[in-house]
C-alpha cells in the first residue's frame, strides 16, 4: 500500500491519436515536461526518452531538471523520488499500479520496528523503497554507489541496509562490512535458474555472464562481472567479447542491442517460466504515458513531512555521489 496521496485520472483510450510520437513531442513542449524513462521500460517508451537510466541517473536528473513537468516512466518508488527533490512540479506516473514487489516488502510500520530494535545503526536504505522508508533513512543509495556510500561511513557505526538483502549481501561482500539486513528482495531478480544459466555457459563457452547485484549469490557466483543496470550496459561496451549473458530485468538488452548490433545478448533464464519481465515496470505504456500528460494525471503527491524527512537522505545520497565522482575524475586525471 503506498503513502503517497496519488492521484488518479478517468481514463479515455478511444481517444489516442493514430500519431502517438507526435502527440507526445506536442504535449511534452505546451507543458515543459520532461520524460524520464528506466531501462526496464518497453522499447516505445524508451525511444521517447528525454532521459534514459538507472535510478541513480534518473534522480540526478530529477534534482536538476527546470522543466514545470515530470512524467516518470518507472515504478511507483522512482516518481516518488522525483516528487521528494521537486515538490512543486507536477510529477506523472502512467500507471499508478506500476508498483515494485521490493518496496511492498518493507512497510513502513513493520520497518519502524525494525529500526528501533537496532537503536545504534545507521539506516542505508537502497532507493527502491517507499517515501515513508525513506523519511526513515540516513543515506539513500543504488546499486551503482551502494559499495561506495558504505565505504565513506566510519567502520565502527554499525549498519542496517534495507530492503535487499541480496544488494546488501553483495555490498557486505565487497566492503567488509557486517550489515544488519532486512530480509527482502527483487521477484524479478530471484526467479532467474542457476542450473540454467551454467547450461547456457556450455552452450556458449564465449559469452560473459554479467550479473545485477540483486540476484541471489549462487547465481551471482557465476558472473564474469556483476553492478547496476547502467554498469552492465558499459561494461558490455567496453569488453572484448561479442556474446553475453544478461542477468537483470531484459527491458535492458534493447538498448545494448540498439548501441552494439555487433554484439550478441541472451537474456538470462528464470527457473520454471519465461517471465523476467517486470509485470510492475510493463503497465505503463506509451498510450497511458500520453493519456498522464493529456489529463495531467495521475499524479504523485507526498505528505510534506513524510517528503522532507524523505529528502535529507536523498541529497545525502546526491552530495556523496558527487563527491565520489570528483574524487574518481580527479585520480584519473593524475594517472594520464
Amino acid at each position: 500500500m503506498f503513502i503517497t496521496e496519488s492521484k488518479k485520472t478517468n481514463t479515455d483510450f478511444n481517444s489516442i491519436p493514430d500519431d502517438l510520437f507526435g502527440a507526445i513531442e506536442a504535449l511534452k513542449q505546451e507543458l515543459n515536461a520532461v520524460i524520464l524513462v528506466h531501462y526496464y521500460q518497453e522499447p516505445d517508451i524508451q525511444d521517447i526518452a528525454d532521459y534514459l537510466g538507472d535510478s541513480l541517473t534518473l534522480s540526478r536528473q530529477a534534482a536538476t531538471t527546470d522543466a514545470d513537468v515530470i512524467v516518470f516512466a518507472g515504478v511507483h518508488f522512482m516518481a516518488e523520488t522525483a516528487k521528494i527533490l521537486n515538490p512543486n512540479k507536477l510529477v506523472l506516473l502512467p500507471d499508478l499500479d506500476a508498483g515494485c514487489s521490493m518496496a511492498d516488502g518493507c512497510p513502513p510500520e513493520e520497518f519502524a520496528a525494525f529500526k528501533a530494535a537496532h537503536p545504534d545503526h545507521l539506516v542505508v536504505c537502497y532507493v527502491n523503497c517507499s517515501a515513508a522508508v525513506k523519511a526513515m533513512s540516513d543515506i539513500i543509495c543504488t546499486s551503482s554507489n551502494a559499495v561506495e556510500i558504505v565505504n565513506q561511513i566510519p567502520k565502527d557505526q554499525p549498519i542496517i541496509f534495507a530492503p535487499d538483502k541480496n544488494l546488501g549481501r553483495y555490498v557486505s561482500e565487497q566492503t567488509g562490512r557486517d550489515l544488519v539486513l532486512w530480509d527482502g528482495s527483487c521477484m524479478i531478480h530471484e526467479i532467474f535458474s542457476e542450473k540454467k544459466i551454467v547450461q547456457l555457459k556450455i552452450e556458449h563457452p564465449q559469452a560473459e555472464f554479467i550479473a545485477h547485484p540483486e540476484c541471489e549469490e549462487q547465481v551471482l557466483r557465476h558472473a564474469d562481472f556483476i553492478g547496476s543496470t547502467r554498469a552492465l550496459f558499459e561494461y558490455s561496451e567496453r569488453s572484448a567479447a561479442d556474446k553475453f549473458i544478461v542477468g537483470t530485468e531484459p527491458g535492458i538488452l534493447y538498448q545494448m542491442e540498439k548501441h552494439m548490433p555487433q554484439k550478441q545478448f541472451i537474456a538470462a533464464p528464470a527457473t520454471t517460466c519465461a517471465c523476467n519481465e517486470c509485470p510492475h515496470m510493463r503497465l505503463n505504456t506509451l498510450e497511458k504515458l500520453y493519456l498522464a500528460m493529456k489529463n495531467r494525471g495521475p499524479e504523485i503527491t507526498i505528505p510534506e513531512d513524510i517528503r522532507i524527512a524523505a529528502l535529507k537522505p536523498m541529497q545525502r545520497m546526491l552530495e556523496l555521489s558527487a563527491q565520489i565522482s570528483a574524487v574518481k575524475q580527479k585520480q584519473m586525471l593524475s594517472s594520464v
